[in-house]
């Protein structure tokens, strides 16, 4: 009697012990950065658009919350954010000079450093679901244009006909930057097109410990030439390693890629023995404005530590951890 009383008594330590370690789960997430400033953001809107990240961080978190993976989660808030006009990506995307929606997304596990992505579609309703059967189900990272729609039908993914992705207010954006270029005769940069720019990501850590980063986006509007961004990427736009951080990188893309931004935050880290948010800083904030870059980052170390960091006016962002509620953000 009295030994098996000890053996209950040692495994509910033991159990004890497993729930102690075990790791609070947090969910950080972007909606893009830009110029985001209170004229072109009234009230009303700014509702509407704290109201969809409290969403996608709630449905994010519920994942998180009854034990299921980070991958899971990032999914579930990008997916929500995918679907929604008001950001670019998926459902919200831009239009090319063409009149055309060409999406990009990718996904980083931090405990493999597996990734996959895929630029340049076309057809297919969520970008970033695309970009984890890359990671999952195939030998490669990045897959482009038709391919990776022919991949994505091949793992019955749901796509969808170009006219889902038309919205009224983007393809007046588009109409707006071709006439300035008529205007002025000349090609002008899609960078300079734009208000904001709403490229989604999420960083997630589970009660495993394990982080994943994804981001999903529409690219700029007027972009030509097949231009593609960093949020495709692996280094630049995305980037998970579970002895560092998560990033997700939202902006100038060619900055982004140039620098190679998100992993140089994790190198910061690792090398030099900087916290997420110094590394973040020293990247945003000197690295790339010194290179002329203008964007922002949100990251989530192996600890729960979160930064959501950036150098323009301001940026769709938010965070939940512990049972908490959403935080949400818009300007500086």
């Amino acid at each position: 009697m009295i030994a098996n009383l000890k053996l209950l008594l040692i495994a509910i330590e033991l159990l004890f012990v497993t729930f102690s370690y075990a790791q609070k789960p947090v969910l950080v997430i972007h909606g893009g950065a830009g110029n985001i400033s209170k004229s072109h953001i009234p009230d009303s809107l700014a509702v509407k658009y704290k109201a969809k990240l409290s969403e996608a961080l709630r449905a994010g978190y519920a994942v998180l919350e009854r034990g299921g993976t980070s991958l899971e989660a990032v999914r579930t808030a990008i997916n929500i954010m995918e679907n929604s006009p008001l950001f670019n990506a998926g459902k919200g995307a831009v239009f090319t000079n063409k009149g055309t929606n060409e999406m990009d997304a990718s996904i980083m596990d931090g405990a493999t450093l597996n990734a996959g992505a895929v630029a340049g579609v076309m057809h297919i309703k969520n970008p970033i679901n695309a970009a984890i059967e890359v990671m999952l189900h195939s030998p490669h990272v990045l897959l482009s244009g038709e391919g990776a729609e022919t991949f994505a039908r091949a793992q019955g993914l749901e796509m969808v006909d170009a006219s889902y992705f038309y919205t009224e207010k983007r393809y007046r954006q588009l109409k707006k930057a071709q006439e300035r270029e008529s205007e002025t005769q000349g090609y002008i940069s899609p960078w300079l097109n734009d208000f904001k720019f709403g490229t989604v990501g999420a960083v997630a850590l589970d009660k495993q410990g394990n982080i994943v980063a994804g981001t999903s986006t529409g690219g700029m509007t007027n972009k030509r030439f097949g231009r593609i961004g960093d949020s495709p990427i692996i280094g630049a736009g995305t980037y998970a390693n579970n002895n560092t951080c998560g990033v997700s990188a939202t902006g100038h893309g060619e900055y982004f890629i140039r620098s190679v931004a998100a992993h140089d935050i994790s190198a910061l880290m690792e090398y030099k023995g900087l916290s997420l948010r110094e590394a973040a800083d020293e990247v945003i904030n000197k690295k790339l404005k010194e290179m002329g870059g203008s964007g922002g980052v949100i990251g989530l170390d192996k600890n729960g530590n979160i930064t959501m960091t950036f150098n323009t006016n301001g940026m769709f962002r938010g965070y939940i951890k512990q049972k908490g509620d959403p935080q949400v953000f818009i300007f500086k």
